[in-house]
């Protein structure tokens, strides 16, 4: 599965990387910013950060090997990377799915993702923040902290190769609302909060904790 996700995730970022090009917008190599309350279409670069600016506004913003930024009060459709992290700043909105192979994800406060979050690799963490759709990764740790609300639920995907001795842990914080399903095809830590909402549980055995983080 890992294979096929990788697999997947970089041919859809090379087609739409082309389709950008060939309408003259993005770079090749270098970091790529959108200055802070513009607005613009498509961003992208191959290899390079990008860096949407607080308030601004963007279609996409998308690279193959770099992280992609977005500041405070920002408003794109989708985020995409292969290889690096993906932070959106408080009060984000992205319309639709955060994708990236080989990165963390890290949500701050009031973001509003109407998708889903995807990875192969790399850590999830959602700090009082929304995902309309299903939070899913193979290998990487998922952190669904205070106050955060998933609408979608949780997948963990068993990889078909390079197995990590390393069981992903998954917390859900206090006050955190986990609508849909939680689905763990491979052995996970699974630590939720007392004080936490949860749906259906599916392949673990979740421990329950009090106070802000558990101990484990």
């Amino acid at each position: 599965m890992a294979h096929q996700l990788n697999t997947l995730f970089q041919v859809a970022l090379i087609v739409a990387f082309c389709a950008i090009s060939a309408c003259g917008m993005g770079s090749v190599n270098g970091p790529v910013t959108v200055s802070a309350g513009t607005s613009t279409g498509s961003v992208s670069t191959v290899n390079g950060s990008v860096t949407v600016e607080d308030g601004a506004r963007v279609t996409h913003a998308m690279t193959v090997n770099g992280a992609v930024t977005l500041g405070s009060k920002v408003t794109a459709d989708s985020v995409k990377t292969v290889n690096g992290a993906v932070r959106l700043g408080e009060n984000t909105t992205v319309h639709n799915d955060v994708l990236t192979v080989n990165g963390a994800i890290d949500l701050q406060r009031g973001v509003d993702v109407g998708g889903g979050l995807i990875n192969v690799n790399g850590r999830i963490r959602l700090l009082g923040a929304r995902v309309g759709g299903t939070i899913t990764t193979v290998n990487g740790d998922i952190e669904v902290g205070r106050g955060s609300h998933v609408v979608g639920g949780i997948t963990v995907k068993r990889p078909e190769e390079n197995w990590s001795k390393n069981l992903p842990r998954i917390v859900i914080g206090p006050e955190a609302v986990v609508e849909g399903p939680m689905v763990f095809e491979r052995p996970v830590k699974l630590y939720v909060s007392e004080t936490a909402r949860v749906g259906q549980i599916e392949g673990a055995s979740p421990e329950t904790f009090t106070g802000d983080a558990p101990a484990g």
